[in-house]
């Protein structure tokens, strides 16, 4: 049975491309957005690092660094480093929005042919992404995501959180059936025609922004590609203040079936 679609849909589409084209610069081939809350023990390093490892696969490549409310010095260090550093651009507001509000953010501002978010700690490294844009060109992928759960990846990673990796898989499989099995680690790599107008209707600004955005690319028909990785975890490491509490995962969960009732 085929579809009908409205004049006015078709309409929409067409606007929604030519906005997404005129955002996006000829002299920019990879932005990089990369959220910061209450990291000043190592942004403005990491941000230094990150620009560092991407010249030398890149020439045209911007960083899109996002303050998100941080209550200590990290908004100070990510300006003193975009202050060093051209290829990086300072944004962010004063209050605390969440992780996906932050990214939406970096995206708006984004310029590049293709988008990547990458978490600020560098857990994952940046050298992933030049892996991830050729697999995007071999898979002819529109979206390329690392997993914790791809046979090839190199994970340090406390075997509680491998089973609540692959428990959370499982839930979502059975809610969406999106054909990946994971959903939440923090690197992923998006074509810029496609992420901007998904991100224009995001409704999760937490942790679990990242299944409305690829629910929401499967629904659209977008080929997703899963990408190994090599992880070096420290988000249970007390002394660094960073422990992933109950309630951040009982929030997942709550938005997560927010998403399923949306779409």
């Amino acid at each position: 049975m085929f579809k009908t679609i409205g004049v006015k849909s078709i309409a929409r589409e067409i606007m929604n491309e030519m906005e997404t084209e005129k955002n996006i610069s000829p002299n920019i081939t990879l932005s990089v957005v990369m959220p910061a809350y209450n990291e000043e023990a190592h942004i403005k390093d990491n941000l230094l690092e990150t620009s560092k490892i991407l010249s030398s696969f890149l020439h045209r490549y911007e960083i899109i660094a996002v303050n998100d409310g941080s209550s200590d010095s990290t908004w100070q260090l990510i300006r003193e480093a975009s202050d060093a550093d051209s290829h990086i651009t300072a944004t962010g507001y004063n209050d605390n929005h969440g992780k996906g509000f932050a990214i939406t953010t970096g995206i708006k501002a984004a310029r590049g042919r293709y988008i990547a978010f990458l978490d600020s700690d560098l857990e994952l490294s940046p050298a992933l992404l030049r892996k991830f844009m050729k697999q995007m060109k071999d898979d002819d992928a529109d979206i390329v995501i690392g997993s914790k759960l791809h046979p090839e990846s190199k994970l340090d990673y406390p075997p509680l959180r491998r089973m609540m990796s692959y428990s959370y898989y499982v839930m979502l499989r059975m809610l969406f059936n999106l054909g990946i099995h994971d959903t939440q680690t923090g690197i992923k790599l998006f074509k810029s025609e496609v992420i901007k107008p998904i991100a224009e209707n995001l409704t999760i600004n937490g942790y679990a922004f990242d299944i409305e955005i690829l629910v929401a690319a499967h629904k659209q028909g977008y080929k997703i590609s899963e990408a190994p990785i090599a992880l070096n975890y420290s988000r249970d490491d007390l002394s660094n203040g960073r422990r992933i509490k109950f309630r951040d995962i009982w929030k997942v969960f709550t938005d997560t079936i927010a998403i399923r009732k949306k779409y």
